[in-house]
């Protein structure tokens, strides 16, 4: 027999106690509360978690736990399947209640509503939460009762709904655990981490978990929000929030974060709205990229657009070199090369950049956008498969509301305009360093004196670039009026 007093709280990437409703829930309904993780990547198949991301699941559930345990009910970790460990879960505490926050990915939210049906079915509550986003994609839609493929209009939607959301919830103070002694598995059974040391570059810079996720808000809402507007291009100015982790593994949630950046404006100078508001809209783009998902699950892998099913790809034997130099910052061309090598070192890259390393793999090297996105899937830490697919399919042009398919990001200009000063190039390509700004994004054309004055050859110390421009440029225009006509 089921039980009233218990709860179970099943957690997937909604590892914070702040405005956390499954939790919430459990705890205003409930006497005793279980916090359960259920490792089941191959329900997310094939977009299990990437390397990257296990790295930083790993450190976030080791910072739950802690927290977990100090409020007095340990977290449990089971492997999966899901549905077979929660039956069991059930048998051994004679919980009434299952809660848990929703995904939106194709595979999680078919396993979720089979986990739901069959656990309803058992006679128990069942119950999902919203967790993860400021709408869900089913509340908005066009004029005609559609799904938005346009952000503008999206966004125009959703931002006149902003002030009517409720406040974050708070987090709870104490948890009483269930009265059955329970068994379940230490986190390094998982075995997330990776074997070979490929990660020492990540622990300087992040410190995966709720309270610095709190710390990175207070202190991007204090500071660079401040010069977001003008300076978030700027892959040296350290004006993003550096949130997006945090923010994909629940250890923040969006509410939170637009309510901080609002107050945070508010008490400060009138410049600081337009640009707390900046950073809002950038906050409705992931809203924009869930929407689009759960109403296109098919765009994971295929084009939006159809007519990009005929695209003139280059063949897989044809390009297997360029991906491989691409992946290893080895293309010759600085600000991506910069870009990759910081994706490798940090499991991160800035926003500006990502866009310029996109638009030379799919229009100057013409790789398909999926060798880019099951890359960046593998290699970042705030792998969000909505995010992901918008982002390479804006770049490619093939998704909604994507660049126009002639808008070809020129690396050298971009690099000039957005890294003038070379600093983030020279950070990551050290053997650049001594170049001159002149030539810095353009090593190919400095003069042999000038190299050799700044200790670099072609090929020996930095490599030629793999892709003539100008050349690329126009093959891949030339690509794009092959199907532009393409019904």
């Amino acid at each position: 027999m089921t039980t009233p007093d218990t709860a179970i709280v099943w957690l997937r990437r909604d590892l914070r106690l702040a405005d956390q409703p499954a939790l919430h829930a459990a705890t205003q309904r409930h006497a005793r509360v279980l916090p359960l993780y259920l490792h089941a990547p191959e329900e997310e198949a094939p977009w299990a978690p990437g390397a990257a991301s296990r790295w930083w699941l790993h450190h976030s559930l080791s910072c739950l736990g802690e927290r977990l345990a100090a409020l007095g009910s340990p977290l449990l970790i089971r492997r999966g399947p899901s549905l077979e460990a929660l039956r069991t879960l059930v048998r051994e505490t004679g919980a009434g209640a299952v809660y848990w926050t929703r995904l939106y990915e194709p595979a999680a939210l078919a396993r979720d509503r089979a986990v739901k049906e069959a656990l309803r079915a058992d006679g128990l509550l069942a119950e999902s939460f919203n967790a993860a986003l400021l709408h869900e994609p089913w509340e908005l839609k066009t004029g005609a009762g559609e799904p938005y493929r346009v952000f503008t209009p999206f966004w125009r939607n959703a931002e006149a709904r902003l002030d009517h959301l409720p406040a974050p919830l708070p987090a709870p103070e104490h948890l009483r655990p269930p009265a059955t002694s329970l068994r379940g598995l230490a986190l390094a059974e998982l075995e997330l981490l990776p074997r070979i040391p490929w990660d020492q570059g990540f622990h300087p810079l992040w410190t995966p978990g709720e309270p610095d996720a709190r710390r990175r808000l207070e202190q991007f809402t204090a500071d660079a929000i401040g010069r977001y507007t003008t300076q978030r291009d700027q892959p040296a100015a350290s004006a993003t929030s550096g949130l997006s982790p945090h923010l994909h593994f629940g250890e923040l949630s969006p509410r939170s974060a637009l309510v901080a950046a609002r107050e945070a404006a508010r008490a400060a100078s009138p410049g600081w709205l337009a640009s707390a508001e900046h950073f809002v809209r950038e906050l409705g783009w992931r809203e924009f990229s869930h929407h689009l998902l759960f109403h296109y699950p098919h765009t994971t892998d295929a084009p939006m657009h159809e007519r990009f099913a005929a695209f003139p790809w280059r063949a897989p034997e044809d390009y297997a070199a360029d991906l491989a130099a691409w992946q290893r910052g080895r293309t010759g061309i600085p600000i991506v090369d910069a870009g990759l090598r910081e994706l490798w070192d940090t499991g991160w890259m800035h926003n500006r950049v990502r866009m310029i390393c996109a638009s030379l793999l799919t229009k100057n090297l013409l790789i398909p956008w999926q060798e880019g996105a099951r890359w960046f899937w593998d290699t970042l830490v705030d792998a969000s498969l909505p995010q992901n697919s918008l982002g390479w399919q804006w770049t490619a042009g093939c998704g909604a509301d994507a660049a126009p398919y002639f808008r070809i990001f020129n690396p050298v200009l971009q690099g000039e305009k957005f890294d003038p000063e070379g600093n983030y190039t020279r950070h990551w390509l050290p053997e650049l360093a001594k170049l001159p700004d002149k030539f810095l994004h353009r090593p190919w054309e400095a003069p042999s004196e000038i190299r050799r004055a700044a200790g670099i050859g072609l090929d020996s110390v930095y490599a030629k670039p793999i892709v003539d421009l100008g050349r690329s440029r126009d093959r891949a225009l030339a690509a794009y009026a092959r199907i532009k006509a393409v019904n």
